[in-house]
């Protein structure tokens, strides 16, 4: 057995200590995640919730080893509700070259933009990926952002995998057209 699965047993039986080993083995990702989804100033505090909901429903866990997928699954569900109940628009920082060269979605037309184009085009991408709905935020981030395989992505969406592919088609096409209205 594994020393997480060990952990998770541990965590599953109510040891406190066991889970807050496995939760500060992860907080990192999990607050990246989290900020590409819902923004820097959110990110926190969606981490913070999926933590409390996985403590409750820790005892039923039924795989062990799925603990990833379905702590994950448990993130993304946060940010969901995070985005749900915003009632003010966020500014998030999203590196545009990553999106640009991992979704293959063309941000910038020069190769090296000045400054000011950068800025510009930060600005459009983060007011498009604000037009994207919350399931769309999720896999683009997860995908392209994290850099999940479509295996991990469905999972950690709580999807097969070839919904999550569709889905991601999907999200791209949403984000292409939300790229395109925002630079009319």
């Amino acid at each position: 057995m594994a020393i997480d699965d060990d952990l998770v047993v541990r965590a599953r039986a109510g040891e406190i200590r066991a889970f807050e080993a496995l939760f500060e083995a992860r907080v990192a990702a999990m607050l990246r995640l989290a900020a590409a989804i819902v923004g820097n100033d959110d990110a926190g505090d969606a981490v913070q919730q999926a933590s409390i909901q996985a403590w409750r429903e820790l005892p039923h866990l039924r795989e062990v080893d799925r603990f990833d997928a379905w702590f994950g699954r448990i993130l993304t569900n946060s940010c969901r509700a995070v985005l749900r109940s915003r009632r003010r628009r966020q500014v998030r920082e999203v590196p545009v070259a990553s999106l640009d060269e991992a979704t293959g979605i063309k941000l910038s037309a020069r190769s090296s933009p000045s400054p000011a184009e950068q800025t510009s085009e930060v600005d459009v991408l983060s007011r498009a990926f604000d037009r994207l709905s919350a399931d769309a935020r999720v896999l683009l981030a997860l995908h392209h952002l994290e850099g999940r395989s479509l295996a991990e992505t469905a999972a950690r969406s709580g999807i097969s995998i070839a919904t999550a592919k569709w889905r991601l088609h999907e999200a791209r096409t949403a984000l292409e057209r939300a790229l395109e209205l925002e630079r009319r």
